[in-house]
């Protein structure tokens, strides 16, 4: 596995394993730079949203790169005040316009109650109409998946929540890959709120990694596409780092153990 590995999504699309989050990056040249510093480090997947107030950011460094288009996959969501079918195919439209390209795989952001459903039904129709390569949803649980699955035409492609040793959620992990929906972590490093875990820092130092590079490298030998975010150059380029050792088993199964429902964003369990 390289950076430039790639799952292959249920429609037959290919995502790459390794992307760069982009929520937090303040709209201007800091993020554009950011962005282009990890294309040239590697990275071949950008995630943003309506959310981050940089989807234009993440289309001009793209253009500034000059890595031809068709070799980077472009993730972007659905905000919460856009929901409904038609202001759902209407978002879509702006964020397309804001990034000055097509988009490979448009997310739900998250399952707003009562108008998921009608947002789906617009997602479905920007994918069979070619406007988005792959839609999928972000921050469902089982529960909300299995609303979806029972009224879907369109199986979701993906599901990004966060996602952590620290916050394994194992159903979850298990009935996405039942039903062929690929994982997706973001905060996959805690918001660095666990880099400093003894235990972890052990396993660290046993592989010669740092402890953001044994996070990394835990969701991607659970097949879980990964998306650290930072704008700092020297931990995008530490973040790509990652595809030359294997964490054994035995580590991976104590690296599961870490788990203690630790979350640093939106909790949508209780969500209807």
């Amino acid at each position: 596995m390289d950076t430039y590995t790639k799952a292959k999504l249920n429609n037959g699309q290919c995502i790459p394993y390794l992307g760069l989050g982009v929520y937090q990056s303040p709209p201007g040249e800091q993020t554009q730079n950011a962005i282009i510093h990890a294309l040239n480090s590697g990275y071949r997947h950008i995630d943003t949203a309506k959310l981050y107030d940089n989807e234009k950011d993440v289309g001009i460094a793209i253009r500034k790169s000059g890595i031809p288009r068709e070799e980077i996959f472009i993730t972007t969501k659905l905000w919460n005040d856009d929901h409904g079918y038609d202001q759902a195919l209407q978002a879509c439209k702006k964020s397309t316009e804001s990034l000055g390209t097509y988009i490979d795989l448009y997310l739900i952001h998250f399952p707003v109650e009562k108008v998921r459903g009608d947002s789906w039904r617009a997602l479905e129709k920007l994918y069979e109409d070619g406007l988005c390569k792959s839609i999928g949803v972000s921050n469902y649980t089982v529960r909300h998946l299995r609303e979806l699955l029972d009224q879907a035409n369109v199986t979701p492609t993906a599901n990004q929540v966060e996602f952590s040793p620290y916050l394994f959620q194992k159903e979850l992990w298990d009935f996405c890959r039942e039903n062929n929906i690929q994982l997706q972590a973001y905060s996959p490093l805690t918001r660095g709120q666990k880099l400093q875990d003894p235990k972890l820092m052990a396993i660290a130092e046993k592989y010669n990694k740092s402890t953001a590079q044994i996070l990394i490298k835990w969701c991607l030998q659970h097949e879980i596409v990964v998306l650290p975010k930072s704008i700092n150059h020297s931990r995008i380029q530490q973040n790509a780092q990652v595809f030359d050792f294997e964490i054994n088993q035995e580590d991976m199964a104590q690296l599961d153990n870490f788990n203690e429902n630790f979350r640093t964003c939106w909790d949508p369990t209780g969500t209807p």
